[in-house]
């Protein structure tokens, strides 16, 4: 656990500390006897309005998948009293949130566990995720989720709409730091538009599934390998706004100045890309 983000944290404090800033070298928390709570938020009466759902998460792993016969039901497992979850629920607003730690310097995680392993309902739901560096599964597809938002900071993340979004989604954006980023059965989100925003890292956006309207992306990228799979017959435009980025380009695509594009038919997709130096391929 944490083995491929801690390495991150530790070259920012040397970082910082080269620019004159103090910072404390790692320390240990103190971890006592793990602990195993139950998480179970039941659905709501009105299951027609949407449940603005937020998870808070810090350091750790986190999993979530579709199946509960709840709103959100799994359990959380740590070793440190304070990270035990907070869980609070107003009508159609529910906020799972990890309990908070006070740090003194950068933490030493190597012993410490804080796992998160949760379902979600299938009921009409905007989704909201803050996490930092972790480690992450999602599993959306078969759900209903109006609106999805994740932000993190160094993170190692697998996302996938393996199977169609029950509803149609008005907007997805991903904002993350230093981070490997793998998003799957995008076309199967079923958004109108979506925004990407990274920084250096490792980035992969697959748009397998059934593109069922016209959709737009806006993608904003630091020094990165970014890689963009669209099946081939979906009809796509992308427009790529870079300095010193190397674009690889496969079979089947037609290039007019910094417009990239592949025929097909059914609904549109308009992709526009900002990106640092780095390299951007476009692939089936």
């Amino acid at each position: 656990m944490f083995r491929k983000v801690i390495p991150v944290i530790l070259i920012l404090a040397v970082f910082t500390t080269a620019c004159g800033m103090r910072v404390k070298l790692p320390i240990a928390l103190t971890s006592g006897p793990t602990t195993t709570d139950q998480i179970n938020i039941p659905l709501p009466d009105d299951t027609t309005e949407a449940v603005h759902l937020s998870l808070a998460f810090g350091a750790g792993t986190l999993t979530l998948a579709p199946g509960s016969d709840a709103l959100i039901s799994g359990t959380a497992t740590y070793n440190v009293a304070d990270f035990k979850p907070e869980v609070t629920v107003s009508g159609h607003n529910v906020r799972i949130e990890q309990g908070e730690y006070t740090l003194k310097g950068i933490p030493d995680m190597s012993n410490i566990v804080n796992e998160w392993d949760l379902s979600i309902g299938n009921v009409p739901i905007d989704l909201s995720i803050k996490a930092g560096a972790y480690e992450a599964e999602y599993e959306f597809g078969g759900l209903s989720l109006t609106n999805l938002t994740i932000q993190d900071g160094a993170a190692d993340v697998e996302l996938a709409f393996s199977s169609p979004n029950y509803v149609g989604m008005t907007f997805f954006r991903y904002e993350t730091g230093v981070s490997n980023v793998s998003l799957t059965g995008l076309a199967n989100a079923n958004f109108t538009t979506m925004e990407f925003d990274s920084g250096a890292g490792n980035y992969t956006l697959d748009f397998s599934g059934e593109l069922k309207r016209d959709a737009s992306v806006n993608i904003e990228t630091g020094v990165s390998n970014l890689t963009l799979i669209i099946p081939e017959g979906i009809p796509v435009q992308v427009t790529v706004e870079s300095g010193l980025s190397n674009v690889s380009v496969g079979s089947g695509w037609t290039k007019n100045g910094k417009v990239y594009a592949q025929s097909g038919s059914g609904p549109v997709l308009t992709i526009v890309i900002e990106i640092g130096a780095g390299n951007l391929t476009l692939s089936h």
